[in-house]
């Protein structure tokens, strides 16, 4: 192992929040009676699509995924939505549970959870119109906005027929060894499309008065209860606030739940918006617990135990809702992808050891909803159990490690290497750890990034890296390594337009690049052009426009959240954002992505809200012609114009920095010796999870 590392790690509160190990956790670590089961503790891994719910092939690497979490410690786990019939589906031939195939094959899930102590709940969810199959159904006959089908409308004899098939299927699913069923029943899928008078404008005893509307899930609600007798846990996820118009008001939302709670359920899991609203709910802009005051409010009109969900990712903020009596129990669905221990490390009184979920979505969500397997950006295992392991050294197979760069890909090679049992030595030419990390966190809404560097102070202390800071590697650096790994990052992309200093040309005073502004090592001006309109020319405008760590009540205001449901939906007016600058948004090539919309499938649209509300002006389509005193020339829309600028920020993609594969090779170490990971191996648009799944690949075949 190597020596204590050569920089300082932090166990003080970062600025946002991060885990001290002062606290104590007596309330999260309080056991529960729900139903007919105790759970160990109050932490539960809510339900997440991975993609390994579809297949029966996939359930082996489905049931290690569920495992390694139970034996982290979570007290309760739910999986993924799985149909209850065809036409319940969210794509074609997705995961159901409908007969004794199923029962057999999802006992191995099961028996993986109940080994270390942990209760798992089946998810019947039905997908209503947001179905992506022609078979899709919905309370009424009205289109959703995220799928091409139309659906049909539900006869009643469907309805009936819908209820037998929940109450088979959760009957399925407690021969198959789960300790009950979550009826999914939030998010706009089906039974939310029934409740709401925006998707159900039927006339017969499902539809018109609140009474009718709530009809169809309360005799869900029964007909499980009565297959699956007294002891079979129900818990029910519903939205405290709808986030569309004609949604429903916050008194039908409580008679809603209490009808819920006399029908038989066990448990209120709470769910937060639509999936086609157009306000963002677990992103991490979002502040932490954003919607807690709800699930405060229901529990105080119910006497069943309630679980508060979304972007809830630190054990402080969980004790907090605790305490505060807002919640029973605790959902961490992507708290517990990012890190499978993060109930252990509670109980051990080791909060600073937690990967922190970031609520970037770009491993999870963005995966989900693009058809791909679920992973984690900050953990490349999540999902991937069976395939990415890492191995102890086999005593004497020991090797001196070199690791060249402190970024996500190079932290992740250094301290899973050092884990294993190699020695390794870390070298950074800069003065701290993070590398492009450091530029992210410095983002307003994206203060979480700050967590992962902590996290990775922790690992290399625990895991014994010596850490070389402000020494940049070179053939004198190397010598006496067994194996290097190169992840030295990348650099700004400069093009060659006159003023804007590629290519040996001079640099405008004007014109910097995003790496000097996001690091704080100059500063712009009052009327600026960015140029890019990829991720980072968006994270810019936010740099330039934005305050950092809204308060709940500032972020709910600016993006007409109605914390009150006072009105159908929650909806209110958006408040206007201050215009600190006068914002000019630049792309050069017109067919490619839209402008705006930054790298994230899921939150790319309200990347372009923001910009939107913020007052940014983009143009598309444009030739940079020059820089100079009187501001930026461009050429847009057969054209010539000059944007009277104060600075240009080039935001214009990266290079890679690899130079140092050819050094390594050149101490005579075999090809194999060398491997080069992240953005030195291939820069593109800044992707992190790719950077820290190679690194951790890396360190894993050494």
């Amino acid at each position: 192992m190597g020596a204590t590392p050569a920089i300082p790690i932090r166990t003080e509160s970062s600025s946002t929040g991060s885990s001290t190990g002062s606290t104590t956790f007596g309330r999260l670590l309080a056991p529960l009676q729900v139903g007919g089961i105790t759970l160990r503790n109050r932490m539960v891994m809510g339900s997440m699509h991975t993609g390994l719910e579809d297949r029966l092939w996939h359930h082996a690497k489905l049931a290690a995924y569920f495992e390694e979490r139970a034996r982290g410690g979570v007290a309760m786990m739910i999986t993924g939505g799985f149909a209850m019939n065809l036409r319940a589906w969210l794509l074609p031939f997705s995961g159901m549970m409908t007969n004794w195939i199923h029962v057999l094959s999802h006992r191995r899930i099961t028996r993986a959870a109940r080994q270390h102590g942990a209760h798992i709940l089946l998810q019947l969810l039905h997908s209503g119109r947001y179905g992506y199959h022609p078979l899709q159904v919905s309370a009424s006959t009205v289109p959703s906005p995220i799928t091409p089908f139309k659906p049909k409308a539900l006869t009643t004899a469907q309805i009936r027929s819908t209820v037998r098939d929940y109450a088979r299927s959760a009957r399925l699913a407690q021969k198959a060894g789960y300790s009950g069923v979550e009826i999914m029943g939030s998010e706009g899928y089906l039974l939310n499309q029934f409740i709401c008078p925006r998707t159900n404008q039927r006339t017969d005893e499902y539809g018109g008065s609140l009474e009718n509307r709530m009809r169809f899930p309360l005799e869900i609600v029964r007909a499980v209860r009565e297959a699956c007798g007294p002891d079979f846990v129900i818990c029910y996820r519903m939205s405290l606030i709808d986030l569309v118009p004609d949604g429903n008001t916050w008194d039908e939302i409580v008679a809603i739940a209490q009808a819920l709670e006399k029908a038989g359920i066990d448990l209120l899991n709470t769910g937060i918006g639509w999936h086609e609203a157009r306000v963002p709910t677990i992103a991490t802009a979002v502040p932490r617990a954003a919607f807690r005051s709800l699930t405060g409010r229901i529990k105080s009109a119910l006497r069943i135990p309630v679980m508060a969900s979304n972007r809830i990712n630190t054990p402080e903020v969980a004790e907090d809702i605790l305490a505060q009596g807002q919640a029973d129990l605790i959902s961490m669905a992507r708290p517990l992808l990012a890190d499978p221990d993060f109930a252990r490390k509670v109980a051990e009184g080791k909060p600073e050891a937690i990967n922190t979920c970031i609520a970037c979505n770009q491993g999870c969500l963005d995966l989900t909803f693009s058809n791909q397997r679920a992973t984690c950006l900050v953990n490349p295992r999540a999902g991937y159990e069976t395939e990415i392991v890492y191995k102890p050294v086999a005593p004497g197979a020991q090797k001196k490690v070199a690791v060249v760069g402190g970024g996500m890909a190079g932290l992740t090679a250094a301290t899973v290497a050092a884990d294993r049992g190699h020695e390794v030595t870390l070298f950074e030419s800069a003065s701290d750890i993070g590398g492009q990390f450091n530029l992210a966190a410095a983002v307003p809404g994206k203060e979480e990034f700050q967590e992962t560097i902590r996290y990775y102070r922790h690992e290399l202390a625990r895991t014994g890296v010596t850490v070389k800071l402000n020494t940049p590697a070179g053939s004198d650096t190397l010598q006496g390594f067994d194996h290097v790994v190169v992840a030295s990052g990348v650099k700004p992309r400069v093009p060659s337009v006159p003023g804007f200093g590629g290519a040996g040309q001079a640099r405008h005073p004007k014109v910097v690049l995003y790496s000097e502004l996001l690091s704080g090592a100059k500063t712009a001006g009052q009327r600026v052009a960015v140029i890019g309109s990829g991720g980072i020319g968006v994270d810019t405008c936010s740099y330039l426009l934005e305050e950092h760590h809204q308060p709940t009540a500032e972020w709910a205001a600016h993006w007409g959240v109605d914390l009150q449901v006072s009105d159908r939906g929650g909806l209110a007016p958006a408040q206007p954002r201050p215009q600190r600058r006068q914002v000019v948004m630049l792309q050069r090539n017109p067919n490619g992505k839209k402008m705006g919309a930054g790298p994230g499938k899921t939150t790319g649209w309200a990347h372009k809200i923001l910009l939107k509300q913020l007052g940014v002006r983009m143009i598309a389509g444009a030739e940079y012609v020059a820089v100079d005193d009187a501001g930026l020339h461009i050429r847009a829309e057969g054209k010539d114009q000059c944007l009277d600028v104060d600075t240009v920020v080039l935001c214009a993609g990266q290079e890679s920095v690899d130079e140092l594969k050819s050094v390594a090779q050149a101490l005579g170490l075999a090809e194999s010796a060398v491997q080069v990971v992240g953005g030195a191996k291939l820069a593109g648009e800044l992707d992190a999870r790719r950077a820290i799944r190679e690194g951790a690949l890396a360190a894993a075949s050494i």
